[in-house]
C-alpha cells in the first residue's frame, strides 16, 4: 500500500485536475498556422505582374505577350526564361544571348551610331534640317558652268585666265551656285537689278545675305564676284549719266549766244578714300589671302582694291586708301578700319556693300562692338551686307534673329560636316613607346608622315658604277619631282607654339611657329613661306625665318645679367622635303592652305566648332587629306570617338 506525501505537488494537482490531451494541442497548432495563411496588406499577390486584360480597339481579343509601360514592374518571380522561351526568335532573347556571353546588344549599337552623347553634351550649332539640305541639292544642281551664270563677260574672262588659272575642270562650287544668282538679283527683273547699282539707296530696302559652307568651298569668291559685278555696272551706269550731263551742258551753251563759257575747273577723284565695297575680316593673314585674290581678278576688270592691316606701315595705309586714282574695294580688319573711320567718318560714307568674313568670330564678344560701330556707320548708303561663315553657331543664330531677322541664309547641303574624304587617326600617347609625352609622339608622327618625302637617288643597274653628268641631271630630276609635303600641327594655347617648334627643329624637323605673339609684319611672311607662296623682298633678304625668344628675366634682376639662351645642339638628321606650321585657332579661320595634307591636332579642341575649323584646313577643293589626333591621359576620348564615326557617316556634328 502506497503511503501519500504529506505536502503534495501544487503543478501536480492542477494537471491531475486539467488533464492535456493529445488531440487539444494538435488542434491549437492547426489553428496558428491557418491564420497566418491571410495576407498581409503589404504583401504582393502572386498574380500582381499579370495585367488585367482589355478589349482591344478593334474588337479582338487582347494577345497575352502584347508588351506595356509596365511590363516588368512589381515581379515577385523573374521569369525570364519561361516568357522569352515562346520566342527564341525575339529581339529580348537575342539580347539576353549577347548579355550572358559578354558581347554588345543591339540597342547599345544603335545608341552608339545614331546619337552624339559627347557632343550633344557641348551642342553650340545651329540646327539644319536634312529636308532643307535635300531641297538645296536640287538647287544646286541647276546650275553647272559659271558661263550659266549672268556675270560681265570681262569678270567670266577673269575667272578662267587668273582667279582659277591653272586648274582643268572649272566648276562653280556649291556656294559658289547658290550665293552668286542670289547677290545677283537674278530673280527679280532687271529693272530692280539697275535700282539696285543706282546711286538711291534711299529707295531701296538693304539686302541681307548669310553665306554659310563647309571650309575649302570658295566662298571668298561667291562673295567677290558680284560685288564687282555691282560695281563694273554701277560704273557704267554712272558714265551714261555723266555725258548725258555734259552734253546737256553743250547744248544750252550753243542756245545762249551771249553766254561765255567758264573755264574747265579740275575736280578732285570722288573716289579717293571714299570705297564702294569693304570686307571685313578677322586677322591680317586673311587681309593678305583676301587682297590678293582681289588683285587677280582687277587686271583684267580694271578696278582698284587695296589691304589695310597691322602688317603693313602706315605710310602704305595712306597710300592705298587716299590714292587720286580712288579705290573701289577695301579689304581690312574691323580694329584698323574703326580707328580709320573716327578721325575720316567720309570713309565709309559711300559704301554700297559690305561683307563680314568669317562672321561667327567678328560678332563675338572680342570683336562685336567693332563690327556693330562701322556697321551703323555704313548703314545710310548700305545696300547689301553678306555674312560668311563655315559653321553657325548658337550664339550668331540668336543674333541674327534678333538683329537681321529678315536675312536670307544660303547654306550648303554640307554644313557642319566634316568631308569623308578627309580621314580621321587616332594615337594614343599613353600607351608605349611615348608614354604620355605628346612632344616625342607628334615629332614622332611628323617623320612617319615625311619618310615618303625624303630625297632618294634613282640607283643604276651596277651598284658599283659611277653616275656620269647626265645620271647626275637624271638623279637631280628625279630629286625635284619629289613632293613636298606641309603639315599643319594645332595647339590650343599660344605658349605652346614656340615650345613645340622648338623640340621638333632639335628633332631635326623644319617648324615654323604661328601665334598672336609672332609679330605683325612677319606673320604674314611666315605662312607665305609655309604655303609656297611669294615671300617679300624684306623676308627674302632676311635669310630663313627663325623664331627669336627673349632670354627670361628673374625677379630682381637686370636683363643686361641675364645669360644667353644656350645653343641647341644641332640634330644629327635632318627630315628633308617636310615643312611642319605650329600655329593656334588663327591659323584655322580662313586661311587658304591648299597644299596642306596632314593636320595633327597636338591638343584635342575644346568645341565642335574647333574640330570643324582646324580638320577642314585639310582636303580643300576637293582635294584628299588626313588629321591626326593626339590624346593623353586627361583628354576627352568620347568627344574624338564620335567625331570620328560621325566623318566616317558623313553626318552633321550637331
Amino acid at each position: 500500500m502506497l503511503r501519500a506525501s504529506a505536502h503534495p505537488c501544487v503543478f501536480c494537482e492542477t494537471r491531475s485536475l486539467f488533464p492535456i490531451t493529445r488531440t487539444s494541442y494538435v488542434q491549437s497548432r492547426s489553428v496558428s498556422q491557418t491564420q497566418r495563411r491571410i495576407p498581409a496588406r503589404h504583401d504582393l499577390s502572386n498574380r500582381v505582374a499579370r495585367a488585367p486584360k482589355k478589349p482591344a480597339a478593334s474588337g479582338k481579343p487582347t494577345p497575352k505577350n502584347q508588351p506595356s509601360p509596365w511590363d516588368g514592374m512589381n515581379q515577385t518571380v523573374a521569369r525570364i526564361r519561361e516568357k522569352w522561351g515562346k520566342n527564341p526568335g525575339s529581339t529580348r532573347v537575342k539580347e539576353f544571348q549577347a548579355r550572358a556571353q559578354g558581347g554588345q546588344t543591339d540597342n547599345k549599337k544603335k545608341q552608339t551610331r545614331g546619337g552624339f552623347k559627347a557632343l550633344k553634351m557641348q551642342k553650340s550649332l545651329a540646327n539644319v534640317s536634312y529636308g532643307k539640305r535635300s531641297e538645296i541639292k536640287t538647287e544646286i544642281s541647276k546650275v553647272d558652268t559659271f558661263e550659266s551664270l549672268p556675270l560681265l563677260p570681262t569678270i567670266q574672262e577673269a575667272i578662267t585666265s587668273q582667279a582659277l588659272a591653272g586648274m582643268t575642270d572649272i566648276v562653280p562650287t556649291p556656294i559658289q551656285r547658290l550665293a552668286i544668282p542670289a547677290l545677283l538679283g537674278v530673280s527679280t527683273k532687271r529693272v530692280k537689278r539697275k535700282k539696285l547699282v543706282d546711286d538711291t539707296p534711299a529707295k531701296k530696302e538693304m539686302e541681307q545675305f548669310l553665306l554659310a559652307a563647309e571650309t575649302g568651298s570658295g566662298k571668298t569668291l561667291a562673295y567677290l564676284l558680284p560685288i564687282i559685278d555691282a560695281i563694273k555696272r554701277a560704273e557704267a551706269i554712272q558714265k551714261e549719266q555723266d555725258e548725258l550731263k555734259k552734253k546737256e551742258e553743250e547744248a544750252a551753251a550753243e542756245s545762249d549766244a551771249f553766254g561765255v563759257l567758264a573755264p574747265p575747273v579740275e575736280i578732285a577723284n570722288p573716289n579717293i578714300g571714299r570705297p564702294r565695297a569693304i570686307v571685313l575680316v578677322p586677322s591680317a593673314e586673311l587681309v593678305t589671302q583676301v587682297s590678293a585674290l582681289a588683285k587677280l581678278l582687277c587686271h583684267k576688270v580694271k578696278f582698284r582694291s587695296g589691304g589695310i592691316s597691322a602688317a603693313v606701315s602706315a605710310t602704305v595705309i595712306r597710300n592705298r586708301l587716299f590714292s587720286p586714282s580712288g579705290i573701289d574695294i577695301v579689304v581690312s580688319t574691323p580694329h584698323l578700319l574703326a580707328s580709320i573711320s573716327e578721325s575720316d567718318p567720309n570713309i565709309l560714307s559711300r559704301v554700297s556693300h559690305l561683307v563680314i568674313d568669317e562672321a561667327d568670330s567678328l560678332l563675338d564678344r572680342s570683336f562685336s562692338p567693332l563690327t556693330s560701330q562701322i556697321l551703323d556707320k555704313a548703314t545710310p548708303s548700305l545696300q547689301q551686307l553678306v555674312l560668311a561663315s563655315a559653321t553657325i553657331p548658337r550664339s550668331l543664330d540668336s543674333f541674327l534673329h534678333t538683329r537681321f531677322p529678315d536675312i536670307k541664309r544660303l547654306v550648303t547641303p554640307n554644313l557642319h560636316a566634316i568631308p569623308r574624304r578627309v580621314q580621321l587617326g587616332v594615337v594614343d600617347v599613353a600607351k608605349d613607346p611615348f608614354r604620355g609625352n605628346k612632344d616625342l609622339a607628334c615629332a614622332d608622327t611628323i617623320w612617319t608622315i615625311g619618310r615618303s618625302a625624303v630625297e632618294h637617288v634613282p640607283t643604276s643597274d651596277n651598284a658599283s658604277d659611277t653616275f656620269t653628268s647626265a645620271g647626275a641631271d637624271a638623279a637631280q630630276t628625279e630629286k625635284e619631282r619629289v613632293e613636298k609635303k606641309h603639315i599643319l600641327v594645332f595647339v590650343n594655347e599660344r605658349e605652346k607654339t614656340l615650345q613645340l617648334a622648338e623640340h621638333l627643329r632639335s628633332k631635326g624637323i623644319d617648324a615654323l611657329a604661328l601665334s598672336r605673339d609672332t609679330d605683325g609684319s612677319r606673320s604674314a611672311d611666315v605662312l607665305a613661306a609655309f604655303t609656297g607662296q611669294p615671300v617679300s623682298k624684306d623676308l627674302a633678304d632676311a635669310g630663313p625665318i627663325k623664331e627669336v625668344t627673349k632670354p627670361k628675366k628673374r625677379r630682381g634682376q637686370d636683363t643686361r645679367d641675364v645669360a644667353p639662351p644656350r645653343d641647341v645642339r644641332k640634330p644629327t638628321r635632318m627630315l628633308p622635303n617636310t615643312t611642319v606650321l605650329v600655329a593656334t585657332d588663327l591659323g584655322s579661320r580662313g586661311i587658304d592652305t591648299t597644299n596642306v595634307r596632314h593636320v595633327i591636332l597636338y591638343d584635342v579642341p575644346h568645341t565642335t566648332i574647333d574640330f570643324i575649323h582646324r580638320l577642314g584646313r585639310t582636303g580643300r577643293m576637293g582635294r584628299r587629306g588626313r588629321g591626326i589626333v593626339l590624346v593623353g591621359n586627361g583628354d576627352r576620348r568620347d568627344v574624338v570617338r564620335e567625331v570620328r564615326e560621325g566623318m566616317f557617316m558623313g553626318k552633321a556634328l550637331i
